[in-house]
């Protein structure tokens, strides 16, 4: 039923439709240079937009909101398809198969949710899309929106933590079509004498994590891999991309060896180690929708290994915090547990139901572990004994802490292990990540300073209860990870952090005053100030962060703005036009937003920001 609603979210193009459009909205802005929307100067023509149409073998879409059948004023009114889209709308899988929308809805400014009551208009979405299924067809796009000055947006999946791949008044390219997945034992990158001796994959960018993972397994093999079976390869990677198996082979872009691209020039060319250098370094972790659009990677993969995987809950009952004290000491303990080879995913909590499967545990404060180690005889038998320590001095030091579950699993291969735990946590709602990088010296300094840095970051309402993740996907391999070409732009933090620690915050749907968004990032902000002062010198994963966070290139790129400026001389090299804008992204200093999504140039200087 969930691909009945899906068919409904586009409109291939005709004539009717495209004239209908471009006379739809008024012209605004005069006097301020901008890139043209529909209805003012210098927006195409129906014609031309039909030339683009056929250009494209007829993929140009003109995007039909995708709650759009929940409103009786809209054609596609359904009540029928509206029911099953409800419950479609809060997974993953529903913004995997349409042209538009974003799993949190605010990156589409609310513009139509499937609530009745509530209005419904595309005035939220992008103009028109391109289904691109070749690097030709991103080309055409690219090209028809530098000529005709359009802002241009790259969306795969809609798995997008801070809103980059969505605006209004654009052409998206869709690379959702960009698939096929070919296996091989050895690989030449294009233009270069050397064979590199590592089994891999090529892959069209739109494949997501789990056609890849599949794939992978097929030959006994697995790849870095993001826990959503819907994050598709391109954005991944753009990121740099943490996985359960980083902390033994480093971050996903790590293992890049090239690149096929759309430049903003509308160049199609090859970027690896031999040829388009500074475009490889700048795609392996420069973040996404910036410097080109990603057509096809070549990516290693390794023999899959067996998997023991840890569960492990240790919590009090509010108001008892012993729970949650025991659980920021766990976290401190990460430094052990990496040099035991334990990689995984941690959640701490206050006075918040924990959703382990079975458990009907009422309201706990403490941490839940979801852990695995790779590759053991003895799996059961190591994971105990190495966990025994950690569980002895809890009982000592925090009594009333009680370890509520202490469970392994064997699972034969990495994607054995995945497919009973990827991520499921629910779309569309309105929210926003915050996220900081934590090595040794923060997560083991001072367990005091550690555990308020978290209970602040897990209270962020203020009320006493929420959660907070801590992930050990860093270790050894991130650390001395070696990419090919002589390194990429995957944020330095990286190289020395352990855990990668996240929280939420939400806001109410239809907030058009921005009072309840500017109070959710008001309080995550503030939320994650402490952990910021726990690990100045460190940063955060661009692909889950925080879109407002101070001083967001160094955060994202590293300290002393080395990084950034390489990136941003990158940037004006293959993008003099600023044909790809988005934000938090790098060399967006010369144009802003306003008004409700029109991208106009900054007028005044000092507003602007150049590093040299």
């Amino acid at each position: 039923m969930i691909h009945s609603v899906r068919l409904l979210s586009s409109v291939v193009l005709s004539v009717a439709i495209l004239s209908q459009f471009v006379e739809s909205n008024p012209a605004p802005h005069t006097g301020r240079q901008c890139r043209a929307v529909p209805g003012g100067p210098g927006w195409p023509s129906a014609d031309r937009w039909v030339a683009l149409n056929s250009t494209v073998g007829g993929r140009l879409i003109a995007p039909v909101p995708p709650a759009a059948p929940c409103h009786a004023d809209q054609a596609s009114y359904n009540e029928t398809t509206c029911t099953n889209l409800k419950a479609a709308f809060k997974t993953y899988d529903f913004y995997v198969d349409i042209p538009v929308g974003s799993q949190v809805p605010a990156w589409d400014n609310d513009t139509c949710l499937p609530l009745e009551t509530a209005p419904c208009s595309a005035a939220g979405y992008p103009a028109y899309v391109i289904n691109a299924t070749s690097a030709t067809d991103v080309k055409a796009g690219v090209d028809f929106a530098r000529k005709h000055k359009i802002r241009l947006v790259v969306r795969a999946s809609g798995h997008d933590f801070l809103g980059r791949s969505n605006a209004p008044n654009s052409l998206s390219i869709w690379t959702h079509g960009l698939k096929g997945i070919k296996l091989f034992d050895s690989f030449k990158p294009r233009g270069c004498k050397t064979t590199i001796n590592t089994t891999g994959l090529v892959a069209g960018a739109g494949s997501y994590m789990r056609q890849l993972n599949e794939a992978a397994a097929a030959a006994g093999r697995a790849m870095i891999s993001g826990g959503g079976p819907t994050v598709t390869l391109g954005g991944y990677l753009t990121g740099g991309g943490h996985g359960l198996l980083s902390p033994r082979y480093g971050m996903a872009a790590d293992q890049v060896l090239e690149f096929e691209v759309v430049t903003p020039t509308g160049d199609i060319v090859t970027a690896n180690e031999c040829q388009n250098q500074d475009l490889f370094w700048a795609l392996r972790g420069g973040g996404g929708g910036t410097f080109g659009v990603i057509t096809k990677v070549a990516t290693k993969t390794f023999p899959s290994p067996n998997i023991t995987a840890i569960a492990f809950v240790v919590g009090s009952f509010p108001p008892d915090r012993s729970g949650f004290e025991a659980g920021a000491y766990l976290i401190s303990q990460f430094p052990y547990l990496e040099r035991h080879g334990v990689s995984g995913y941690s959640y701490i909590f206050l006075n918040y139901t924990i959703p382990y499967p079975g458990s009907n545990l009422p309201p706990l404060s403490g941490l839940a572990m979801s852990v695995v180690l790779q590759d053991r005889i003895n799996g059961s038998l190591d994971a105990t004994g190495i966990f025994a320590p950690l569980r002895q001095n809890i009982t000592a030091r925090w009594p009333t802490a009680l370890p509520l579950v202490f469970d392994t699993t064997e699972y034969p291969s990495f994607m054995a292990w995945w497919e009973a735990h990827h991520d499921t946590v629910v779309s569309g709602d309105n929210s926003v990540v915050t996220s900081r990088l934590l090595d040794e010296t923060a997560l083991s300094k001072n367990l005091t300073a550690l555990t308020a840095a978290y209970e602040t970051l897990a209270d962020v309402d203020g009320t006493g209860t929420g959660a907070a993740t801590a992930y050990l996907v860093s270790g050894r391999g991130v650390w001395n990870a070696r990419p090919r070409g002589g390194g990429n732009a995957v944020n330095p933090a990286w190289r020395k952090a352990l855990s990668h620690t996240t929280a939420g915050q939400s806001w109410t749907h239809l907030d058009y005053e921005g009072k309840s968004k500017r109070a959710a990032y008001s309080r995550a902000d503030a939320s994650l100030e402490p952990l910021r002062k726990l690990a100045p010198d460190s940063g955060a994963y661009v692909n889950e962060a925080f879109p407002e966070e101070p001083d967001w290139r160094h955060a994202f790129w590293g300290r002393g703005g080395k990084n950034y400026a390489r990136l941003l001389r990158i940037k004006r090299a293959v993008d003099p036009d600023d044909v790809l804008w988005c934000h938090p992204c790098v060399g967006n200093e010369r144009w802003e937003e306003i008004d409700g999504g029109v991208l106009c140039r900054v007028e005044d200087k000092d507003k602007r920001f150049y590093l040299q």
